[in-house]
């Protein structure tokens, strides 16, 4: 049986990527808050000084560490990064759509799309 791909399918695809990353990411988050809480609950917090997000949280190499090492909120970043990749990744997906549909024109727009993401990702711009 041969089956065509259709708009529709692309449709329902992208739309099944949006809710699994957005569930996925808010399970994240909320399992790093947990274990966030549990571990750091009872701190008493001092807010006559101002103390901003630790050092490695701002590294890949740094929240995979932290991830591997059970800290909270090297999870928590990992679930906002997962948040923020999902809106990417339709657009890839979208890109992929286009291909199969043979729609070049929407390719094109798609790609730019995905090149201006990724150029302001890349140079620390946003918009």
């Amino acid at each position: 049986m041969n089956h065509k791909f259709k708009d529709t399918d692309m449709q329902a695809v992208i739309g099944w990527i949006l809710r699994a990353g957005v569930l996925i990411s808010m399970s994240v988050v909320f399992i790093g808050g947990v274990l966030y809480l549990y571990r750091h609950g009872q701190s008493h917090v001092d807010y006559s000084t101002f103390k901003g997000v630790p050092d490695f949280v701002h590294s890949a190499g740094g929240i995979l560490n932290g991830i591997f090492t059970g800290r909270g909120r090297a999870i928590i970043q990992a679930g906002i990064i997962l948040l923020i990749a999902t809106p990417i990744i339709r657009v890839v997906f979208s890109a992929i759509g286009f291909v199969l549909e043979k729609d070049y024109m929407y390719l094109g727009i798609t790609l730019l799309v995905l090149l201006i993401i990724m150029a302001s990702m890349l140079s620390g711009h946003a918009g």
